[in-house]
């Protein structure tokens, strides 16, 4: 019974860390985000509305989800103690409700896009322009993550194509080998078209300032390079348990490959990168607001 309690403890932390930490810390990086821009861009973005209020309004929402999702997480806990009490229980169904309480932990990012789209359908009219001076530094993938961490995600990648190619000398039941690794390539190539996009795509949001871009440049390229180790970690644990016959501890595998994803994603808000320009400046030369807060 221990790989069941092992399974609960760190399913109590996926609850918290998806429905409380997560959120917690991407309303305090959105507000950070939001104070980085200038009142009077916010006025040119949104002429006549409050967005102070909308803010709020949203948060108020957002939370409100969250909470809602973590008390049906508890609910699913206490079905999964009791159907786990069970000595012939299966590690398949603990397997889908835990995935599928996954997805419904991330259907408030869903949330958040639609409240951005309709609130610029609603408020924000034709996009303006805006003279900016241009920033001729340009960064690359090693500004945001360090050179060992990104050879680590290429030779994780490569081990995991060696371990698939040994279990398939002697696969065992329902084993998918190259379709496993066709879906890790798939994987890799997907969050390196998200990081080349954010490196080197047009800039979405003119009016936003140069620290504020830094800092969503780096929370999507280090989400992206550390969920790529991860998720070969997560899928090399998996076929590791199957081959020791240990399959009632991929639940609690699952879950923790789940805590792990939003753990990384609250790192890519915590640590934005520097840079010299941001030393008190913005991208227009004036001072941030960041520095106008720091003590003379």
């Amino acid at each position: 019974m221990i790989e069941a309690y092992a399974f609960f403890a760190v399913f109590v932390i996926q609850i918290l860390a998806m429905s409380g930490l997560y959120p917690a810390w991407f309303i305090r990086y959105m507000r950070r985000q939001a104070a980085s821009i200038p009142t009077e861009r916010l006025a040119q973005l949104y002429p006549g509305t409050d967005v102070g209020l909308a803010q709020k309004r949203f948060v108020t929402r957002y939370r409100a989800v969250n909470i809602g999702i973590a008390a049906l997480g508890l609910l699913l806990l206490g079905w999964l103690f009791k159907y786990m009490q069970q000595p012939d229980w299966d590690d398949g169904p603990v397997e889908a409700l835990v995935g599928g309480y996954f997805l419904v932990q991330a259907l408030p990012l869903g949330f958040i896009v639609w409240s951005v789209i309709r609130f610029n359908s609603v408020h924000k009219p034709a996009m303006l322009e805006s003279k900016r001076k241009a920033v001729l530094q340009r960064r690359g993938l090693f500004d945001f993550v360090s050179p060992f961490v990104v050879c680590l995600a290429v030779l994780s990648y490569f081990l995991f194509v060696a371990f698939v190619i040994y279990i398939l000398r002697h696969p065992f039941s329902g084993f998918a080998g190259l379709v496993t690794i066709g879906a890790i390539t798939l994987v890799y190539l997907l969050e390196g078209a998200v990081v080349y996009a954010v490196l080197y795509g047009k800039k979405p949001n003119p009016f936003e300032t140069h620290a504020g871009r830094l800092r969503t440049m780096g929370l999507v390229v280090k989400s992206s390079v550390y969920s790529c180790i991860a998720c070969v970690a997560f899928v090399s644990l998996n076929f590791t348990l199957v081959l020791l016959d240990l399959q009632r501890w991929e639940p609690f595998a699952l879950s923790v490959f789940f805590v792990v994803t939003a753990l990384l994603s609250v790192m890519g808000m915590m640590a934005p990168p520097r840079s010299p320009e941001d030393d008190g400046r913005d991208s227009e030369g004036g001072t941030t607001p960041e520095a106008r807060d720091l003590p003379a």
